[in-house]
């Protein structure tokens, strides 16, 4: 772990400290990762009701100038001529060689020479460097990663809070809207979330922070709104089957390994890593990313082995844990694709061999596109 004066703290940081919140190092920030209430108390107020999570470790770059869409287009994986302005977009910034995913994140398309970038904390300085190394003349690219709060509400009763202190709710999924909160200035709100649960995150200038933390969880108070942590965050997206970049999916893997083709511009001319990529596809990946259920009560956790009945290794669970909405363990790893979809495998859990049935993803259904 990095020495805690040198991490970075978000602007909500005295807010959780008041909470009573553990807080662990992630992506070079120190962050809120479970409240009093614990993970399994956060995770089921965001299943059955609402939860805020403040996710402001997150980066943000903004990519301008004349074109700065269609560089943005040409360089990352997925097609933006697919939405329009104000919509979202999940998205892969690969290797231009190996078509490794240096990291997935989601661009806000404000208009033809203005995009925001989302990255994960740890990968936003390699992202810009490389979007930065190779930006056309009159094309800036610039990282914003300390100066925004983002905070994701997530829940059924999402829209009922964001209503109660003014902010916009209803539109798509995947679109955003720009809305003034109070007398501060601007926010953006938009359906998007990593919990699977309908919800809405909301990026705010820093000296927004703590007006708009206070004021969403007096609103929710009525709903039962809790604070979560990344704790919960956790078993929420691996529930959905999200990867995590750095376990799930990392420069040594490629969309088609990380079941993310659906992120992926085929018809577009260009994006870095296409050669790769597509050759790999029309070639057939060696792993892919699946999903494991724990037939008995094993809980899996990164770097468990993973065989094939009854000793063959075949991979390593990538991510692993407890599901507190099936009550059973849950696990993803690169498996190779050899192994039947539906096969049986043994983990093996602190020296006990675990069975684990391969399942679909997501692992619990839930209501994140519904309208």
């Amino acid at each position: 772990m990095a020495d805690d004066a040198a991490l970075l703290t978000s602007p909500l940081h005295d807010r959780h400290a008041e909470l009573g919140a553990k807080f662990a190092e992630f992506g070079g920030w120190s962050m809120p990762l479970e409240y009093p209430s614990g993970v399994v108390k956060e995770h089921t107020a965001v299943r059955e009701s609402v939860g805020v999570f403040d996710v402001s470790h997150l980066g943000k770059a903004i990519v301008s100038g004349p074109g700065a869409a269609a560089y943005v287009n040409a360089t990352l994986s997925n097609d933006l001529r697919k939405i329009g302005h104000g919509q979202a977009q999940y998205t892969l910034c690969c290797d231009e060689e190996t078509g490794g995913i240096v990291d997935d994140l989601i661009v806000y398309y404000h208009h033809d020479s203005r995009v925001l970038l989302v990255p994960n904390a740890a990968n936003t300085a390699e992202v810009v460097r490389r979007l930065a190394a190779q930006a056309p003349e009159g094309v800036s690219v610039q990282s914003r990663h300390t100066e925004y709060v983002v905070l994701a509400v997530q829940g059924r009763n999402s829209d009922e809070v964001l209503a109660k202190i003014g902010l916009p709710v209803g539109h798509d999924y995947m679109s955003f809207v720009e809305a003034e909160f109070e007398d501060l200035g601007g926010v953006v709100v938009c359906r998007t979330g990593y919990t699977g649960e309908r919800g809405y995150e909301l990026i705010a200038r820093n000296e927004m922070a703590v007006r708009l933390w206070d004021a969403l969880m007096a609103a929710g108070e009525e709903y039962g709104i809790l604070p979560c942590g990344l704790g919960a965050r956790d078993t929420l997206r691996t529930e959905m089957g999200y990867p995590l970049h750095g376990q799930d999916i990392s420069l040594d893997t490629t969309p088609n390994q990380g079941r993310l083709g659906w992120a992926v511009g085929w018809k577009k001319d260009t994006f870095w890593g296409k050669d790769a990529i597509v050759a790999e596809k029309e070639a057939g990946p060696v792993r892919t990313l699946r999903g494991l259920l724990a037939v008995g009560r094993g809980i899996p956790r990164p770097g468990m082995g993973v065989t094939l009945v009854p000793d063959v290794p075949l991979c390593d669970i990538t991510s692993g844990t407890f599901s507190p909405t099936l009550r059973k363990g849950i696990g993803l790893a690169l498996v190779p694709t050899f192994v039947d979809p539906d096969a049986e495998l043994g983990v093996d859990v602190r020296g006990r061999r675990e069975i684990f049935q391969c399942v679909r993803l997501p692992f619990v259904d839930t209501s994140v596109r519904e309208s």
